[in-house]
């Protein structure tokens, strides 16, 4: 049994020299590398049927040079530092940019902005009839809001919260369609609201779906389904009962509040078509500039 194993290891041995040779070295049937079987039965090694448990071989360099090895294995290190650095890297990007609350609950964030929009709706609603109540001056009321409207933007601009958007006079001349109508609208609005009652003109101002659906339909050309005109029926309806009911009716809060429903679909039109030119004129830009830079 042990001359057996003897046998096959010298033959092992033998073959693998041989593949281990460069043709150079075949040539001059110079070897320099060496196998020693580790764990040999004379070394206590166990066998069974004819086979050892531990086949590992040592290479040993005996006549080869000290660094034939050692440069394989600084081959290797490299080599595995490239495939652990990824995972590192990971880790480490994802620990310096951490999820933000609004990213992480963009449901919540859009709840809470329109919960905040009805209620400071309703706080402004309350708040300017009791200034009607005795100071019924709508016009003036109308302009001190725009007027804070607009040092809120300039205070809010000059901090960068929200970032101001890079207006060029061809923008400007886009958003005076859109300004007019939207002062327009305002000024009307607070004319019903000094009027009738503050319930009647939010009455009024519930077609304003209608007036919308109407411009794009006959306006801008989009075909709307009658599904949608069904369902804004019953709207048209009630408005109409509200109108016929109402105690406080006069004609000039209705009529301000039907021109400010008008007023704010136009403003509505002109901004879709401000947006739409706006993004052209950004995204040509950007084309242009990556143009240049190739």
């Amino acid at each position: 049994m042990e001359s057996r194993v003897l046998s096959r290891a010298t033959t092992t041995t033998t073959t693998i020299s041989s593949l281990r040779r460069s043709p150079l070295e075949n040539h001059q049937n110079v070897s320099f590398i060496s196998l020693k079987p580790i764990g040999a039965v004379g070394e206590g090694g166990n066998v069974i049927w004819g086979r050892q448990l531990r086949p590992a071989l040592l290479l040993e360099s005996s006549n080869a040079p000290a660094g034939l090895f050692a440069g394989k294995k600084e081959i290797l290190r490299p080599i595995l530092a490239t495939a652990s650095s990824p995972a590192e890297g990971s880790d480490s990007a994802g620990e310096a940019a951490p999820v933000r609350f609004f990213d992480r609950y963009p449901a919540l964030v859009t709840g809470f902005f329109f919960f905040m929009w009805y209620f400071l709706n309703v706080i402004f609603n309350i708040l300017n009839k009791r200034i009607y109540n005795y100071f019924p001056y709508p016009y003036f009321v109308s302009v001190i809001h725009l007027l804070v409207g607009v040092v809120y933007c300039l205070v809010s601009w000059a901090v960068g919260l929200p970032k101001r958007a890079p207006i060029d006079s061809k923008l400007l001349k886009l958003l005076i369609p859109v300004a007019v109508c939207h002062a327009l609208g305002h000024v009307t609005s607070n004319v019903s609201f000094a009027a009738v009652a503050v319930s009647f003109t939010h009455t009024i101002k519930a077609l304003e779906p209608f007036f919308n659906a109407a411009a794009s339909q006959f306006i801008l050309g989009q075909q709307l389904p009658l599904t949608l005109w069904l369902s804004l029926a019953p709207v048209v309806i009630g408005v109409s009962m509200a109108s016929l009911t109402e105690l406080s009716f006069n004609w000039t809060g209705f009529i301000s509040a039907m021109i400010s429903n008008i007023s704010f679909t136009y403003r509505s039109i002109y901004s879709k078509k401000a947006m739409v030119i706006f993004y052209e004129t950004l995204c040509c830009s950007s084309c242009k500039a990556a143009a240049n830079g190739l």
